[in-house]
């Protein structure tokens, strides 16, 4: 399984439920890396989508307490179980978790890959990521080149999850 997510300097994703960062090419890398897969998601990040619908040309997995809630084209989930549960048609490599903090946080350990965009800059942030620089269970493998987009400087890294010994 697979997270994606673009954290600043200090690991933040977000502020007041939107995103640091609105960067074209990580939306691009974003979409490639999604498209056609699984992308396991938290109602607030939902939300946040251009008219609160779910992603086209995927499958979406949306995490809710609310067991009244449901939402065309996409499956509910109410638990990491149910969830999990909702993905084992699936390849591993094309599951996707895409935010928001607490899913991340949730998610972590059940993944192998983590692509993080690293955006150069220390933003207001109130949400964030865990510091893979600082979990030795974590390693980074690959490291993009220096990309710039507005002043802002942004690099694809690639992490991934150290063989148990």
């Amino acid at each position: 399984m697979n997270c994606i997510v673009n954290v600043d300097n200090n690991w933040g994703i977000g502020l007041k439920n939107k995103l640091l960062v609105s960067i074209p090419a990580d939306l691009r890398f974003f979409q490639s890396m999604t498209k056609g897969k699984v992308v396991i998601f938290g109602r607030s990040t939902l939300e946040t989508f251009p008219g609160g619908k779910p992603l086209k040309n995927r499958v979406n997995v949306i995490i809710t307490r609310n067991k009244s809630y449901s939402v065309p084209d996409a499956i509910v989930a109410h638990s990491i179980e149910e969830a999990l549960a909702a993905c084992t048609d699936y390849p591993s490599e094309d599951v996707f978790i895409i935010g928001g903090a607490s899913i991340y946080r949730q998610f972590l350990p059940y993944c192998d890959v983590a692509y993080v965009t690293k955006t150069d800059y220390s933003f207001d942030a109130d949400t964030y990521f865990p510091n893979l620089d600082e979990d030795s269970e974590w390693e980074c493998v690959e490291e993009g080149e220096e990309q710039t987009c507005h002043d802002i400087i942004f690099r694809f890294t690639k992490y991934v999850k150290k063989p148990e010994s």
